[in-house]
């Protein structure tokens, strides 16, 4: 079993990558619904409101700390390849800085930055927020799926 440091390290990574699956997870469940159905300029400027505010210290810490752990704990387990949790944990590495850290990075952020350029009340903006919604929401369900996957490679990992 995976005890001290490594044990408190897998913990907080599996903690993290929950955290981050709830935040996503509300969002394909019911916020991005909601947004859908208001007319676009308002469904722009929410969305546009929203990601402004989710780049704040209370969030970005659990996402980008998540994903130091994630590294760390890949590191680590390369370098000690502990006998037990070793596939549970390069996985749940994996999948949260793959699956959702880079899904972020390469898929939502620059759909974000699209939309921030947009005025919520012109034309561009009402005939890109359809696609928008339908392609940042796919790829919010990736991020999702990845990770809850995470968080449940670690938890293993700990067993």
């Amino acid at each position: 079993m995976i005890d001290g440091p490594y044990f408190v390290l897998t913990l907080l990574g599996a903690l993290g990558c929950g955290l981050v699956a709830g935040v996503f997870c509300g969002f394909s469940t019911f916020v991005m619904r909601a947004l859908a159905k208001l007319p676009p300029a308002q469904g722009v400027a929410a969305m546009n409101a929203i990601n402004v505010a989710a780049v704040r210290p209370p969030f970005m810490l659990v996402f980008m700390g998540s994903a130091v752990l994630c590294a760390v704990l890949a590191v680590v387990t390369f370098v000690l390849l502990p006998a037990e949790g070793t596939v549970e944990l390069l996985l749940g590495s994996a999948l949260y800085l793959f699956g959702s850290f880079g899904v972020t990075i390469a898929a939502n952020v620059p759909r974000n930055d699209a939309l921030l350029k947009l005025e919520s009340g012109t034309p561009e903006a009402a005939v890109y927020w359809p696609t928008y919604v339908r392609e940042w929401t796919m790829w919010n369900h990736v991020r999702t799926v990845a990770s809850a996957a995470a968080a449940v490679s670690y938890t293993l990992a700990l067993t």
